[in-house]
């Protein structure tokens, strides 16, 4: 857990230095339905955490990034980008979609849809200025490392239920620091527009 707070703790750093924000508007809607997100994570619970605590695996939330520390403004929206876009292929699966409630999964797919069209506009400007950063490991490549090990994850224990729990508790852990930081990032906007 603490590498994870300290990866998005470096993220906030970076995203902000002495040059300003952004320069997108990380809205308050974004951040209520990354809540919601989280809220639907929740009640997708089918099967006891306990039950599973066999099955429980550390899948290195982004160790790489944490060590690295090089990030650059526009790689904070991009990192959370990559997030949106892999939990959305893992719960997009068809795999998926005998596991969960349909109904709350698909309330779950509309969501992530949403935040990733926030973060779409967010990351077009900022496209220029991650590929100037020559020499550098792009951080979204740490994140996919990342869901590739959920991926594998998933396919060796045959999409149990167990396993399907424990990724559903991983990510909705992810996803309450990541929205941790986007209110962060989004207040950081606010104030330094009331300057």
């Amino acid at each position: 857990m603490a590498p994870l707070l300290s990866l998005l703790t470096a993220l906030l750093l970076f995203s902000y230095g002495p040059g300003g924000s952004l320069g997108c508007d990380l809205s308050q809607d974004h951040v209520e339905v990354s809540k919601e997100n989280i809220a639907l994570l929740h009640q997708m619970q089918r099967i006891s955490s306990f039950r599973c605590r066999k099955d429980r695996k550390n899948f290195g939330f982004l160790r790489e990034m944490v060590d690295g520390s090089h990030i650059q403004k526009a790689q904070a929206i991009s990192v959370l980008h990559e997030m949106l876009q892999e939990t959305s292929i893992i719960f997009g699966s068809e795999q998926s979609s005998t596991a969960w409630n349909m109904t709350l999964l698909h309330g779950l797919l509309s969501g992530l849809h949403r935040q990733l069209e926030d973060l779409g506009t967010c990351l077009m400007p900022q496209m220029k200025e991650a590929e100037s950063a020559l020499g550098m490991e792009d951080p979204t490549l740490a994140v996919k490392r990342y869901f590739q090990g959920i991926h594998l994850y998933l396919k060796e224990k045959q999409y149990s239920d167990c396993a399907w729990e424990i990724v559903r508790v991983e990510i909705k852990r992810a996803f309450s620091l990541s929205t941790n930081l986007l209110e962060r990032l989004g207040n950081q906007d606010r104030d330094l527009g009331s300057l």
